[in-house]
């Protein structure tokens, strides 16, 4: 069975398509030019028509101005000429009257037929371009259905695979998050043991720097003590020695005592120095655990 079938104007007639546009646009090409060449046709006839109307108008008047003619001083013969002839005349005269007449309610008939042709066609082709325009509507609207049911159908099929790509992302990162926290735990807990040791030979260190100037400067006061003893039980020639002996004994207590001031200062110092630092490692594997930092 044919999807084209032939309308009563001569459009043929596509499934789901309607008309043509290149056939209705002959179609209406040629409706427009037999129009055009009816109009100008009409037109013509029409000043053919006014103008020979005119002319008999004129023709009458010329007649209606002339003198009666007698023709008494001819001979019998002469009248009967003139007589023929100006009734000839006058029937020719009735004639083109009759004739002009005609032309001129043919072209007004033919003027009314073609403006009827003109808006019967006229109807027919807007009727014609109504019924494509519908047609191309309704094709237009089941294509927009077609589309509109597609694409909610292909984000619903999107939707779940974004879904599934999704979950499928959220359990990786938890797995690496989970092993991450893991790696992390055990990194802090091993660094934590290392500043744990670090930490008591510090201050084993530093216990046994403050014991052993201790001890110094005890033997110093002691040498001191003895070194103004024997100064008091010496002779009078020893004072000088033992005085000599008593400043130097001095001036090493002194140098003893603030080379173990300096060495008790910078050891606070480092030791206060591991200790921020020991805090802020503890503080930042805090913060990657997620855990309370340990108090120290």
């Amino acid at each position: 069975m044919s999807s084209a079938s032939v309308s009563p104007h001569g459009f043929t007639g596509v499934r789901g398509r309607g008309y043509r546009a290149e056939q209705v646009d002959r179609f209406v090409a040629g409706l427009s030019q037999e129009r055009d060449e009816a109009w100008e046709r009409a037109a013509r006839l029409t000043v053919l028509a006014k103008e020979m109307e005119a002319a008999a108008v004129a023709l009458g008047e010329q007649v209606a101005a002339l003198a009666p003619q007698t023709y008494e001083s001819l001979g019998a013969r002469a009248q009967t000429l003139i007589t023929l002839a100006t009734e000839e005349a006058e029937g020719l005269r009735s004639e083109a009257l009759a004739a002009a007449q005609r032309l001129y309610d043919e072209a007004g008939a033919a003027e009314r037929a073609l403006r009827d042709a003109a808006r019967t066609d006229a109807d027919a082709v807007r009727a014609a371009a109504d019924a494509y325009a519908q047609e191309l509507l309704a094709g237009a609207q089941g294509t927009s259905d077609e589309l509109r049911i597609g694409s909610r159908r292909d984000a619903k099929q999107w939707r779940g695979e974004s879904l599934g790509v999704l979950r499928e992302m959220r359990a990786r990162t938890a797995d690496l998050l989970a092993e991450l926290e893991k790696e992390q735990g055990e990194r802090g807990e091993a660094a934590e043991h290392e500043l744990a040791s670090r930490e008591a030979d510090f201050e084993a260190r530093h216990t046994e720097l403050i014991s052993r100037a201790e001890a110094r400067l005890a033997e110093a006061q002691r040498a001191l003590s003895v070194t103004e003893e024997q100064a008091r039980h010496g002779q009078e020639d020893a004072e000088a020695r033992g005085a000599e002996l008593i400043a130097q004994a001095r001036v090493r207590a002194e140098r003893v005592e603030r080379e173990t001031e300096r060495v008790l200062r910078e050891n606070t110092e480092a030791q206060e120095e591991l200790r921020a630092h020991m805090a802020h490692v503890r503080s930042s594997l805090a913060s990657l655990t997620g855990k309370a930092p340990a108090e120290g």
